[in-house]
């Protein structure tokens, strides 16, 4: 028996599977939210416009994985095959490949059952006479078949461009992101940094990085419990320092700030934190063309 003859199915995984996804990473975004103390320091904007993006994107993919999963059956295709690549390879590519290999629509010899064009007027395997004055007549005028899919897949493609460009007009304009090295909440940075490791375990933080853009900040947060007896100890060491270049350590809590230049220290920096109190410090790394650093900082 042809797939085309079992009774009727809905594509289940287009009415569960594509909700699911979608219920996943908005799982994943509130976790993130939680685990990130709330996107401090990003606007809600642009995890908003990542998620429309990632949404549209899933809703694009499933209207033409519909549309596709119709045409097929029309043509006597395997509708699951190309639905899957259409929604593995992403909308416009996915697409592209099946309008590619795309079948003509064929019909079944009522002789030896093989499938052939609609205009055929034989039968290529058995040669018998088998023309459809039907079949040529709906040829002869083709017509979009499920018109709804298309146009759906088509606004969401656009709803994704315009997503698209809002973030990344946004971001290089640096609208809701907070850069302030100064600042006593979360940095997020736009450049990029190629890290050998970041560590932080039982109260060290070890950094070891081969480069980072200019004016990359790295920072974590420590715990200060009794400021006027604990001190800060930073060992820090650029390997390659160009002309210009700086690396500059920064302590901020509320409005108590302090920064110190370590691109050349001749030992391990001792700071005193009895002008902070109990509470989150944040502790950053201003990097301004240095390379090939290592550094070791804790509280003791």
């Amino acid at each position: 028996m042809l797939w085309h003859e079992h009774p009727k199915k809905k594509p289940l995984f287009l009415y569960i599977g594509i909700p699911m996804i979608c219920l996943l990473l908005f799982l994943r975004l509130v976790l993130y939210f939680f685990k990130s103390d709330g996107f401090s320091g990003l606007s809600m904007l642009f995890p908003i416009l990542l998620l429309c993006i990632v949404t549209f994107t899933l809703c694009s993919s499933a209207f033409f994985a519909a549309w596709v999963y119709q045409d097929c059956k029309k043509r006597r295709e395997d509708p699951i095959l190309w639905t899957a690549i259409v929604l593995i390879a992403t909308p416009l590519i996915g697409l592209l490949i099946y309008f590619l290999r795309r079948p003509e629509p064929k019909k079944i010899c009522p002789t030896c059952g093989h499938r052939i064009s609609l205009k055929a007027k034989y039968c290529e395997e058995c040669g018998k006479y088998v023309e459809n004055k039907e079949d040529i007549t709906t040829m002869s005028k083709p017509k979009t078949h499920h018109l709804k899919f298309i146009v759906t897949g088509t606004v969401s493609m656009v709803l994704i461009l315009v997503c698209l460009a809002v973030f990344i007009v946004n971001a290089a304009a640096g609208n809701g992101i907070n850069t302030d090295v100064t600042s006593d909440e979360k940095i997020w940075n736009l450049g990029t940094i190629q890290m050998n490791s970041n560590i932080y375990h039982n109260g060290i933080w070890k950094l070891d990085f081969k480069s980072a853009s200019d004016g990359f900040i790295k920072e974590e947060l420590f715990s200060i419990q009794a400021p006027k007896t604990q001190m800060l100890y930073a060992d820090i060491s650029c390997g390659t320092v160009p002309d210009d270049a700086t690396l500059t350590l920064w302590l901020v809590q509320d409005e108590t700030v302090q920064s110190f230049d370590v691109t050349a220290l001749s030992k391990p920096l001792e700071l005193p934190l009895n002008q902070f109190k109990n509470g989150q410090l944040y502790v950053r790394l201003e990097i301004h063309g240095v390379k090939d650093v290592t550094s070791k900082i804790f509280l003791q």
